[in-house]
């Protein structure tokens, strides 16, 4: 009796275990499509981010055209203006060139008036204050002049024409002949190099174009050389130690135009 019920329940186990599983395989055939439905979601939302990023690529490129494109034109337009005002200030160069050169001009024509007019001032008052020469001294032309009576050897006096910042007189062409025949010059010694063979005299006029005229360094100078000096037409040469007067010259300081605006008249005006 027991061995039935044994059995009995043995197969009323396998088949409740068979019902078990069956119902487990049905479950999951009912529950397999589930999956399949997430993933369609997932891939509609996946296509609808891709829409939205494309229109959203799309956006910023049409963005990205259109503020490129105002950009581009503003650009343009600054480089437009750039030309333009590189334009004008060369322009403006060649104008204020033109005008420089008008200026010097001008300055030129001013200072040669002014040259011209304290001359003439000069001619009728010999210490006029536009005079471009230190006083005493002698103008004509470019030059100073400046005559010093005191007796000294030819060292000396070219050392007192190096501490005025001028020279022994060179003649040097027909336009300082003439000058130093006018004013008839006697016992000055000249700007000559001291020489070791001596000469008795010169006509002025031999010695315009000489090379001695350039003063060459007197250090070297001895007791027994011999200097040039005028007297009146000629140059005469005599020891460089013996006493003579100087004869200085230097390049005139240019006329001041301020000076020549505020001259007055007779009357005293301005």
């Amino acid at each position: 009796m027991s061995e039935d019920v044994t059995y009995a329940d043995l197969k009323f186990q396998d088949s409740s275990q068979t019902k078990n599983i069956q119902t487990f395989d049905n479950l999951e055939e009912k529950a397999s499509p589930a999956p399949s439905h997430v993933w369609h979601q997932i891939a509609l939302a996946l296509t609808l981010l891709c829409l939205l990023l494309l229109i959203g690529l799309g956006v910023l490129g049409s963005m990205f055209y259109i503020t490129s494109k105002t950009e581009m034109g503003k650009l343009n337009k600054l480089q437009d203006i750039k030309e333009e005002l590189e334009r004008n200030v060369s322009l403006q160069l060649v104008s204020n060139t033109n005008i420089s050169k008008k200026i010097v001009n001008l300055s030129i024509t001013m200072q040669e008036l002014a040259t011209k007019l304290c001359y003439e001032l000069y001619r009728r008052q010999t210490e006029h204050k536009c005079k471009p020469c230190p006083e005493r001294w002698i103008w004509h032309e470019d030059n100073c002049y400046g005559l010093f009576d005191n007796l000294q050897t030819w060292q000396k006096g070219e050392e007192l024409c190096s501490a005025k910042k001028a020279s022994l007189l060179k003649i040097k062409n027909k336009r300082i002949l003439e000058f130093v025949k006018s004013q008839n010059l006697r016992n000055y010694w000249l700007g000559l190099s001291p020489r070791k063979d001596y000469r008795s005299y010169d006509s002025m006029d031999e010695k315009i174009i000489s090379s001695n005229w350039y003063i060459r360094d007197t250090h070297y100078l001895t007791n027994d050389m011999s200097c040039g000096y005028i007297e009146k037409m000629y140059i005469y040469y005599d020891l460089c130690t013996e006493r003579r007067k100087t004869i200085c010259e230097k390049l005139a300081n240019p006329v001041k135009i301020e000076s020549m605006l505020t001259i007055k008249d007779p009357d005293g005006r301005l």
